[in-house]
């Protein structure tokens, strides 16, 4: 496995960690029986059914979640780390990795989303590797359609380059070609201003959120356009905003604020906090085609 160029193959080691939120035992052992009916080999960390003591939010202390995050990518027979679920404290645990050691280990993939786009983006950064933002397997969202995706991503990637959902609609018209970029809008937000951050600049930005109101998300996009963080976007690749107010709302917020970058812009893209939840890579060259509601993960020659 050598990044985005590779897949995995039967018989490959992944390690399932706990970088954030508490774990669910029966839907952490109901997502790795998935993975092993793949194929795969599956190495939990031994730290992913712990709870912090004090702090119930967090999987274990912040040593602990960083710890079993750094030896799962050290470990030589591990191909890929898959985040169990997200939740909080990814950001609680970046100081405590040495990036420079996970730096000088052969290249994996990591896999997960929502409170993980703060790994997603400091891999991107210290480790310059792709990763995917998948629905992650202790989660409520890994059901039947979500974990094949993830699986046909993982070990044929060809067969899934062009991501497009039913509900998919174009805001703004027009086509553009960048790196994947983005994730889940709180964190972006959050780490706006860390060593991680990692900006839209020649990307076309993916973003979703889960559980916000219309004036938190309207915050949270004003406060990264301020910061510059849209400055140089290429498009935008909008996925699911469940439980965030009504739709047409909130598409009317992504008008009024980003509507005036003058980028290609798609709804519902088929990725985030929902069911059946599509798998897209990051930091991976793609080409949005807003007309067609599209997004073509290296463009249209490879997705023949």
């Amino acid at each position: 496995m050598t990044g985005w160029d590779g897949r995995l193959r039967l018989g490959d080691t992944v390690a399932v960690v706990a970088p954030a939120g508490p774990v669910p035992g029966d839907r952490l052992d109901a997502g790795v029986a998935v993975l092993r009916s793949w194929g795969l080999r599956v190495r939990c960390s031994a730290g992913v059914r712990e709870r912090h003591p004090e702090f119930g939010y967090l999987a274990g202390t912040d040593t602990r979640r960083a710890r079993d995050f750094q030896d799962a990518w050290l470990d030589p027979d591990v191909v890929a780390v898959v985040a169990a679920r997200g939740g909080y404290g990814c950001q609680r645990m970046l100081d405590l990795i040495d990036w420079q050691a996970l730096k000088s280990a052969p290249p994996k993939l990591f896999v997960g989303s929502s409170d993980t786009t703060a790994l997603h983006d400091a891999i991107g950064v210290h480790l310059g590797l792709p990763t995917l933002f998948a629905p992650m397997p202790a989660t409520t969202h890994f059901d039947r359609r979500a974990a094949e995706h993830l699986r046909a991503t993982l070990f044929e990637p060809d067969s899934v380059r062009e991501l497009g959902a039913p509900g998919a609609r174009t805001l703004v018209p027009g086509s553009a070609r960048g790196s994947l970029a983005g994730g889940n809008l709180s964190l972006l937000a959050a780490g706006v201003g860390t060593p991680e951050s990692r900006p839209a600049d020649g990307a076309i930005a993916l973003l979703e959120d889960v559980d916000e109101d219309v004036y938190r998300i309207d915050r949270m996009l004003t406060h990264l356009l301020r910061a510059g963080w849209f400055d140089g976007v290429r498009g935008l690749a909008l996925g699911s905003w469940t439980s965030c107010g009504p739709a047409g709302e909130v598409r009317s917020l992504m008008l009024d604020r980003l509507g005036p970058l003058g980028v290609p812009m798609v709804w519902d893209l088929g990725f985030g906090h929902h069911a059946g939840a599509l798998t897209v890579p990051l930091g991976v060259p793609a080409e949005l085609d807003a007309d067609a509601a599209r997004l073509v993960v290296g463009g249209p020659s490879l997705a023949a």
